[in-house]
């Protein structure tokens, strides 16, 4: 691992995969437990080129770049101070040759990206809407978390624009959106092909969805088996083990262990 200067509040977490390590804010937004289930569900082709749209600390290109063979992934970012706080992961990891971040708008991609540029797109966008959720005072964790600066068409548009014919959007969200996003994915011609609901215990409802389209793909979708995260004593199950490389007795906490509220 390469040293990298730490700022005021930053902190080095581990990866547990490949050695790979992120530097996060403390008191800024933190990735979670749905990046890295997107990253596992992704299943990103070797030599393929990779868009992460709402790229934040750089947690998904990192885990990317761990999991698969992409030639390279561009992290796009809206918020300058993440995309300076990610490079240094980047270079901390010594994956500067794989990985570029970059700071832009979801909303201006067609001004600065060429079309049918991308074999795969991923995202972890804002999740809520108007008063939907918790509303926070902290700039950067209101932006993470609500649409403010993009909404979800616009990630979708900005996902069909990147993607080559037969290109896959992935994406991660919530359940009570779920039919507003097919919907919007069928508008821009990114046809869902896999679908996966997430549940935090058996009995509980689901708190994510895991969707791939592809671009003028057929009509046709597979809703893979349900994705359990806890036994009913708090442990992960093992297919959560499974995903994040762990043995199986490390408890259930850590900077990943959290979704957005």
């Amino acid at each position: 691992m390469i040293e990298v200067e730490l700022k005021d509040n930053e902190r080095i977490d581990d990866l547990q995969i490949k050695g790979y390590k992120l530097i996060q804010n403390r008191e800024g937004f933190c990735f979670g437990m749905d990046a890295v289930l997107l990253s596992d569900y992704a299943r990103i082709r070797k030599g393929s080129r990779v868009m992460d749209l709402c790229s934040g600390t750089g947690i998904i290109p990192v885990l990317l770049a761990a999991k698969y063979e992409p030639a390279g992934i561009v992290g796009m970012e809206i918020q300058a101070d993440y995309v300076e706080m990610a490079g240094r992961s980047v270079r901390m990891n010594g994956l500067q040759e794989i990985i570029r971040m970059e700071e832009g708008n979801v909303c201006q991609v067609p001004d600065n990206y060429p079309s049918n540029s991308f074999d795969f797109v991923t995202c972890n966008p804002p999740y809520m809407t108007g008063n939907h959720g918790l509303s926070n005072k902290n700039r950067n964790m209101a932006l993470a978390r609500h649409e403010i600066l993009c909404t979800l068409d616009d990630v979708v548009s900005a996902a069909a624009w990147l993607l080559k014919a037969g290109g896959h959007f992935v994406m991660v969200h919530r359940p009570f959106r779920l039919a507003e996003i097919i919907a919007c994915l069928k508008a821009h011609k990114l046809e869902p092909k896999r679908m996966r609901l997430v549940y935090p215990y058996v009995d509980k409802e689901p708190n994510m969805v895991l969707i791939d389209a592809a671009k003028g793909g057929r009509q046709r979708i597979t809703v893979d088996p349900p994705l359990i995260v806890y036994h009913q004593d708090g442990t992960y199950t093992e297919e959560i083990y499974r995903i994040y490389g762990m043995n199986q007795t490390r408890e259930a906490s850590g900077p990943w262990d959290q979704t957005r509220p």
